[in-house]
């Protein structure tokens, strides 16, 4: 398996848009451990093996357990997640999955227990790493 197209490398300015929205992610006072979450949910779901790789990687250099990122496709499961971030990780696989749409529940849930700008950021996160994911899916990324 070969990289398709190198995006950064052909369309700098375009790939730097992306990054610009990234930078933006990193620097709110969104919790690591939540962006990690949805790092993983959204690449699991979406498949993009590239974005796996290093998210679980991320996530387990930062202290995430091994149990938890195993666990995270079956999350509503088990009880391994706080109600915020289950509320998170119900508003990632929805925001991931749009052709179905955010159900009201779900967008309720997670205002309940994030404030507004929490709320902003989070949403800004899963578009986000649902762009890379695309990005990384159409290019054939190959993990590290």
């Amino acid at each position: 398996m070969k990289t398709r197209i190198r995006i950064d490398q052909t369309e700098p300015a375009g790939y730097n848009a992306i990054l610009g929205l990234e930078k933006f992610i990193e620097s709110t006072p969104l919790r690591k451990t939540h962006k990690d979450l949805i790092k993983i949910r959204a690449s699991q779901i979406n498949g993009c093996a590239f974005c796996i790789d290093m998210h679980t990687k991320e996530a387990r250099k930062a202290g995430e357990t091994e149990q938890r990122i195993y666990a995270l496709n079956a999350w509503r499961d088990t009880p391994f997640f706080t109600e915020e971030e289950k509320a998170i990780l119900a508003l990632t696989e929805e925001v991931t999955l749009i052709g179905n749409h955010v159900k009201d529940e779900t967008y309720e849930q997670a205002a309940k227990v994030l404030d507004e700008t929490y709320l902003a950021q989070v949403i800004l996160a899963i578009i986000t790493i649902n762009a890379w994911n695309r990005i990384g899916i159409t290019t054939k990324l190959i993990p590290a």
